[in-house]
C-alpha cells in the first residue's frame, strides 16, 4: 500500500472517528437536555409550603368586579376577594335644647374583610372595624355551602338572625343610621347558623352565645367566668320569610323571626338586661333611651314581624318588634318592651331596587344613570322602653326622617339626612338628662317634675347629618 493510499486511509477514519464523537456528544446533550426539560417540568409542578409539606396548587385570575379585587380558579374551586369600606360622617344639632349637643365628624366604620371559598364549598371570612382608633372583631366565620340544596351552615361570630334592618349591611341601608327598634336587637354572638331557601321561602334557625367582638365585653365574659363560674348564656332564634311574589323587578316578603334569650356574661353587672340605645347618630354620645340594668333577669323573648316589597324604582319595608322580659323573682312584674318603624324609598333616574333572596333584605342598587342614580327615601319610627307596671322607665321616642343619596357608581355613595328626634320625658339617659323644667322654673332630669303639657317634656332636636362612603 502506498503512502498516499494510507494518509487517505487514515484521514477516512479520523473523520469517521470524528462523526462518531460528534454524534455521541449530540446524544449525550439531547439526553443531558430532555432530562433538564423533565426535572424543570417536575420542579415547576411542586409547591412546598411555610410547614415544608408538598402542597396541591392553582393559579389564579385577578379581577376587579366593579371595584372588588377578586382571585378565583379557572375550575372555580378556589375564591378570595377583599371587601372593604369606609364612611366619613357629620352631624348638625339643632340649639334649642335642654342638654347641649356638639356638632361634628367622625369615622363611623373602617372595614376590613377577608373573604375565601376553599374547596369548592368552604367559606372563610375574616371582618375587622377600626373606627374609633380601637380593633373590634365584626364577624369570623366557618362555614359550609350545599350548592344544591341551597343550604349554608356556619360557625363562628356573626349578627343573630333577628330583624330585617338589623340584618342588612351598613354598605346599603337605606339611612344613616338604622331606626330605634332595630337597635334593640342583638347583634353578633359566637354561636352556629343554617339557613335554606328558594324563590318563595327562606328558613332561618341558629344558637347563639356571648358577644366576642369588642375587648370590653371579653374582659366582662371572663371575669364573670373567673369569678362566678358562669355559663356564658344562650339566644335561641327562627326566621320565616315568605315571598308569594319574586322576580326581578318586583318582590312582596312576609316574613316572622321568633328568640329566646337567657341572660350572658358578656356585661357588666351578671344576671340583667339593659336596653340603651343613641338617636340616628354616633356623634352624638348621649344615650336618651335607656332601661339601665335590669336586675334579676329570667329569659327574654323577642318577636319580629316584616313586611316590605318593592317595585322596579320603588321600595317599602317596615317591621314591629315586641320584647318580654321574666325576672326571676315572683314578686317582680315582666318587662314588656315594642316598636316599629316604616320607611319607602324611589330611585328618580329610573333605577331599580334589588332583593338578595339568600339573606331576605335588599342589597345594592342597579343604577338608572351611568353617571349615577338619586334616591329619596322616607321612615318614621317609634321605640317605647316604658314599662310603668314593670317600674322600667327607659323613655320613648319617634323619629321623622328624610334621606337623599346620590350613588355615583357601584362603589361609592353621599347620603344626606335630615332627622327630627322626639324623645318623651321617661328618656333622661338614667337620670343623667334634663327632660324638662320643675315648678320653679329650673331644668330637672326627674320625670315626676317636669310641668310641661304632656308631649311636650323630654328632649327634641333636629338633626342635618350627611355620609360619604366608598366600598372597595
Amino acid at each position: 500500500m502506498s503512502i498516499n493510499t494510507k494518509f487517505k486511509y487514515i484521514s477516512k477514519l479520523i473523520k469517521m472517528r470524528n462523526r462518531f464523537y460528534t454524534l455521541a456528544v449530540a446524544l449525550i446533550l439531547y439526553s443531558i437536555g430532555a432530562n433538564a426539560q423533565k426535572v424543570t417540568e417536575r420542579i415547576d409542578s411542586v409547591r412546598i409550603n411555610q410547614y415544608g409539606q408538598q402542597v396541591s396548587w392553582l393559579s389564579l385570575n385577578p379581577e376587579a368586579q366593579e371595584g372588588i379585587l377578586n382571585f378565583t380558579s379557572d375550575d372555580g374551586t378556589y375564591r378570595f376577594w377583599m371587601d372593604n369600606r369606609v364612611q366619613f360622617d357629620a352631624a348638625f344639632f339643632s340649639n334649642d335644647v335642654y342638654n347641649p349637643i356638639g356638632n361634628g365628624y367622625n369615622i363611623r366604620r373602617a372595614r376590613m374583610a377577608f373573604k375565601s371559598i376553599l374547596w369548592g364549598n368552604w367559606y372563610g371570612e375574616v371582618d375587622l372595624d377600626f373606627a374609633g382608633s380601637a380593633v373590634e372583631m365584626k364577624d369570623m366565620i366557618i362555614g359550609y355551602i350545599f350548592d344544591k340544596q341551597n343550604i349554608i351552615a356556619k360557625v363562628g361570630q356573626f349578627k343573630e338572625n333577628f330583624g330585617m334592618e338589623t340584618t342588612t349591611t351598613s354598605r346599603y341601608l337605606t339611612f344613616m343610621e338604622r331606626s330605634f327598634v332595630s337597635k334593640l336587637d342583638a347583634s353578633r354572638h359566637l354561636g352556629f347558623q343554617v339557613s335554606h331557601w328558594r324563590d318563595k321561602y327562606l328558613l332561618i334557625g341558629a344558637i347563639h352565645f356571648n358577644d366576642q367582638g369588642g375587648y370590653e365585653e371579653v374582659e366582662f365574659s371572663q371575669s364573670n367566668n373567673k369569678k362566678l363560674g358562669m355559663d356564658e348564656g344562650y339566644s335561641l332564634d327562627g326566621r320565616v320569610v315568605f315571598r308569594p311574589i319574586m322576580d326581578v323587578d318586583k318582590v312582596l316578603h312576609l316574613g316572622a323571626a321568633f328568640t329566646y334569650r337567657t341572660p350572658k356574661t358578656d356585661v357588666e353587672v351578671p344576671n340583667t338586661f339593659r336596653f340603651s340605645e343613641r338617636s340616628h347618630t354616633s356623634i352624638n354620645r348621649k344615650k336618651y333611651i335607656d332601661t339601665d340594668d335590669i336586675k334579676d333577669a329570667g329569659n327574654m323573648t323577642g318577636l319580629n314581624l316584616e313586611l316590605a316589597g318593592a317595585y322596579k324604582g320603588f321600595m317599602f319595608q317596615s317591621e314591629y318588634k315586641k320584647f318580654n322580659l321574666q325576672r326571676t323573682k315572683e314578686e317582680l312584674d315582666a318587662v314588656d318592651i315594642d316598636g316599629f318603624y316604616v320607611q319607602a324609598g324611589y330611585l328618580l333616574f329610573g333605577g331599580r331596587y334589588n332583593y338578595n333572596k339568600a339573606e331576605g333584605e335588599f342589597t345594592r342598587i342597579t343604577r338608572g344613570k351611568d353617571y349615577g342614580e338619586l334616591e329619596i327615601a322616607l321612615r318614621y319610627d317609634y321605640v317605647n322602653a316604658n314599662d310603668f307596671d314593670a317600674k322600667v322607665y327607659g323613655g320613648a321616642a319617634e323619629g321623622y326622617s328624610l334621606g337623599l343619596n346620590y350613588h355615583f357608581n357601584s362603589n361609592v355613595k353621599f347620603m344626606l339626612n335630615y332627622v327630627y328626634n322626639n324623645h318623651d320625658r321617661y328618656a333622661n339617659g338614667k337620670g343623667k338628662l334634663y327632660v324638662g323644667h320643675d315648678a320653679d322654673g329650673n331644668l330637672t332630669k326627674v320625670p315626676s317634675e317636669v310641668v310641661e303639657p304632656k308631649g311636650q317634656g323630654g328632649e327634641d332636636f333636629g338633626m342635618l347629618s350627611f355620609r360619604f362612603e366608598i366600598d372597595f
